[in-house]
């Protein structure tokens, strides 16, 4: 909440410069020329999207209590004295989000956009309903499609794996970070290839009604051939040709640079060395008498 909150306040104290860095311009600012009416749904979006924060926090205490308190077994998390290995760590983390991207995949496909129940009615007038994503956006959902949606994907992995709570809070950042820029509506983040691509695939997904871009990553949408525009792959090879053409001018920026210090290097070496004087030679002539040389 609190970095969304700060992209936002970007957004209303500086729209000049926020509107340069939207991918929808000036119709990606939430604030820009708004109504009263608009302001306060504006502001209403906010209210369910802290509320909806709120209650993910809820469920995960009342899990906590329910397994601790009331069936008296372990914690749905490992909290030791022991920290995990960061090879443990990157571990957790990886199969976590692997499964987290299986999950949000089918569950917002077949659940709240290929099927006629209401929950997936109430996903399409609430979160649809935007016209652009924007800063705190990521939570904004019937309450109950944002627990299918958002907070049973991200916690089950850390439930099923049983994450330890160091390795969980690093997760919880990540996953902060990424919806963060993922919904801020920039087209400039940092780490163009991981959350330029999750941003271009957010947008295209609330833009196209839910025709797709189903997945947190595109990876699932890669493999069943759901993307909307660019996929993860076209993310891949853009980077590639980046990181080439960054590559070539760095080796060629490289090159120039010896050549310049080699001719450096032989100037101060014909300068240093001593050359010997030259001398002149005198000519002497030998006169004759008859004034022949």
């Amino acid at each position: 909440m609190l970095p969304s909150s700060l992209f936002l306040a970007f957004d209303a104290l500086i729209p000049s410069a926020a509107e340069t860095l939207k991918a929808q311009g000036d119709s990606g600012l939430p604030l820009k020329n708004a109504s009263r009416k608009r302001a306060l749904r504006l502001l209403r979006i906010l209210g369910w999207s802290m509320l909806n924060v709120l209650v993910g926090v809820l469920l995960q205490s009342l899990t906590e209590i329910l397994l601790t308190r009331v069936l008296a077994v372990r914690s749905a998390l490992r909290v030791t004295t022991t920290l995990p290995l960061p090879v443990g760590i990157v571990k957790d983390v990886a199969r976590g989000y692997l499964l987290r991207e299986i999950l949000t995949y089918t569950v917002h496909r077949y659940i709240l956009h290929e099927s006629s129940n209401p929950l997936a009615r109430a996903h399409d007038s609430w979160y649809h309903s935007l016209p652009a994503p924007f800063p705190l956006s990521a939570s904004y959902d019937f309450p109950l499609a944002y627990v299918v949606r958002s907070f049973i994907p991200t916690f089950a992995p850390a439930f099923i794996f049983r994450f330890h709570l160091l390795t969980y809070l690093i997760y919880q950042a990540l996953t902060s970070l990424e919806e963060t820029f993922a919904y801020s509506g920039y087209s400039t983040v940092p780490t163009n290839f991981i959350l330029g691509g999750i941003a271009r695939r957010t947008d295209a997904h609330l833009l196209c009604r839910g025709e797709g871009n189903y997945g947190c990553w595109g990876l699932m949408d890669w493999v069943t051939g759901t993307s909307l525009e660019t996929d993860v792959r076209d993310d891949i090879e853009q980077e590639a040709e980046r990181d080439h053409v960054v590559a070539k001018a760095a080796r060629a920026k490289g090159l120039a640079k010896k050549k310049i210090n080699a001719k450096v290097r032989r100037r101060r070496g014909s300068g240093s060395e001593e050359s010997p004087a030259p001398t002149k030679t005198r000519r002497r002539t030998r006169y004759s008498g008859t004034g022949d040389t």
